[in-house]
């Protein structure tokens, strides 16, 4: 793995030098795009609107509109905005992670001690283990200010990005039923439906099955083999009847 940020993490008077990590590797597959006649590659290339001329990314800025002139950014411009921050991640506060909605996770990463800072790194982990709290941060990342928290995931500290409040949709426009026009014997047939199918959560037996299944189709094709058409059982209209709906799913469950 390359590390993608270097800085370090504030915890009180301590300054523990880190390397961050993306936890995360997609497993979607790699799909090229290819013109449809003769299946060349599609190449996209970065040019100059006015001349039309391909720019090469190290003669390229960035600029911010202000009426009609672009003001132009370099990279201290986006130090000075915020210097300490571009460098250190600087745990606020901690909490308990219950406390934080998953409507706000974003991104994880791994934190991985520097040069001589593996005996505070792990005094932080273990204190967080040992605590059951999250610490709360903020720092720079490409530009732009990231909230995180750190935690503990087996041996190595995960920082894991979170969004700003402001950055959250509000719900008022949408078009939802009112909670409490549910009616009880419903809800207590739906409660014994969610008991039913509770099950300690295990990540590893969930697999991305539609990659596998699309990689197979690909090989197959490769093979000059043909694809029957898959069979679609498609629910068109929802029963009103919630109830019948209700009982009819446990003795499901139950004969299954």
């Amino acid at each position: 793995m390359r590390s993608i940020w270097t800085g370090s993490i504030s915890f009180g008077l301590i300054n523990i030098p880190i390397k961050i990590f993306s936890a995360i590797q997609e497993s979607n597959l790699d799909m090229d795009m290819l013109d449809k006649g003769d299946h060349s590659n599609i190449k996209f290339k970065r040019v100059n609107e006015k001349t039309g001329k391909e720019v090469a990314f190290a003669d390229i800025v960035k600029g911010y509109k202000v009426d009609d002139n672009y003001v132009i950014l370099e990279d201290e411009d986006f130090e000075a905005a915020d210097a300490e921050k571009t460098k250190t991640i600087d745990i606020q506060n901690f909490t308990s992670e219950k406390e934080i909605d998953s409507l706000y996770y974003e991104q994880p990463y791994y934190l991985e001690p520097d040069k001589g800072a593996a005996n505070a790194y792990a005094l932080l982990r273990d204190a967080m283990e040992s605590t059951g709290k999250v610490g709360v941060t903020s720092f720079v990342l490409r530009n732009k200010e990231a909230l995180a928290i750190l935690k503990p995931y087996k041996n190595v500290i995960v920082l894991n990005r979170i969004r700003f409040a402001q950055e959250i949709r509000d719900t008022s426009e949408l078009k939802l039923p009112a909670v409490s026009k549910t009616k009880i014997k419903e809800i207590d047939m739906a409660n014994k439906l969610v008991e039913q199918l509770t099950e300690p959560f295990d990540i590893s037996k969930y697999k991305d099955e539609y990659t596998a299944k699309l990689l197979k189709i690909i090989k197959d094709k490769a093979k000059g083999k043909k694809q029957a058409k898959p069979k679609l059982n498609v629910v068109h209209k929802q029963s009103d009847d919630l109830m019948s709906m209700l009982k009819a799913s446990l003795e499901k469950k139950k004969s299954s």
